[in-house]
């Protein structure tokens, strides 16, 4: 349930976007959509790119290219979450309804201020987050104190507490 009292809708909002890509031409793919983000939002505070082994996605799956931007808006949450849904179609995103199915562009919002809100459509934050180490290690590169919504625990806390494997490499660009 979204807890209005929590943030001025006038005032941006500290937004932070998780990027994957395991299909077509990663790098580009993930550029393009830091592109289009950027157009949207103006400026972006980007991690390094990682490659992980995926995650919950059919068997064979080709690795990711991850990383994580944030980025500050005014625009309500629903309205982030359709943005980047139009960004991934755009980037020729296809949603067969295969959980964990290769993907040019993956784009999920991790975080909307302080905000937590659980619809049909959008949970804030990110459900799984603080589980997935392709999620926090970028995140810890933009800001390792960053909490997470709900968490007690900064970035860097929970990321040192997840297992190593499996690995999140940073990628040479």
């Amino acid at each position: 349930m979204c807890s209005a009292s929590q943030t001025n809708p006038a005032a941006p909002q500290r937004v932070g976007l998780a990027l994957g890509s395991n299909r077509g031409d990663r790098l580009a793919l993930l550029e393009q959509a830091c592109d289009a983000l950027s157009e949207l939002f103006g400026s972006l505070r980007l991690s390094q790119v990682y490659e992980t082994e995926p995650v919950d996605c059919p068997a064979g799956s080709p690795p990711f290219l991850n990383a994580c931007v944030e980025v500050y808006t005014t625009l309500p949450p629903l309205q982030v979450l359709h943005a980047c849904q139009r960004i991934e179609q755009e980037l020729g995103r296809e949603r067969s309804g295969v959980y964990g199915q290769a993907r040019t562009c993956d784009i999920d919002l991790i975080y909307y201020g302080t905000q937590q809100l659980s619809t049909p459509e959008l949970t804030l934050p990110h459900p799984r987050a603080h589980l997935r180490r392709f999620v926090l290690q970028p995140l810890c590169d933009i800001d390792p104190a960053l909490t997470l919504p709900g968490q007690a625990k900064s970035a860097a806390q929970l990321l040192a507490e997840l297992p190593e494997n499996p690995p999140v490499r940073p990628f040479d660009l």
